[in-house]
């Protein structure tokens, strides 16, 4: 299974998001399934929306998974709320994520 995970990612460095997801990716890969990486590295256009720009590229990957594990937080954070609703309007597999 192809797996995308949802985070909150505003205000924090691609490091700080590499870090928080690590244990879920390691989950991930041992179950057999394949991690997307949504952490897109390319500057967005200069006559764009930086937010809109890349949740469309969120929700183009999310096109290629089977599956979408919402981490903590995710519910403040309004990327992926709307990640939430197309996966749920497009049947997707989604489950929560909370590391304790």
């Amino acid at each position: 299974m192809k797996v995308m995970i949802s985070q909150p990612m505003k205000n924090k460095t691609e490091e700080q998001i590499r870090q928080e997801r690590q244990k879920l990716i390691e989950k991930i890969e041992k179950e057999g399934d394949t991690y997307i990486d949504t952490i897109f590295k390319q500057e967005p256009p200069a006559n764009c929306d930086p937010g809109i720009y890349f949740l469309a590229k969120s929700i183009e990957a999310l096109s290629y998974a089977d599956a979408i594990i919402f981490m903590e937080g995710w519910d403040n954070a309004r990327g992926c709320i709307v990640e939430h609703e197309v996966a749920l309007s497009y049947n997707k597999l989604v489950s929560y994520y909370t590391e304790k």
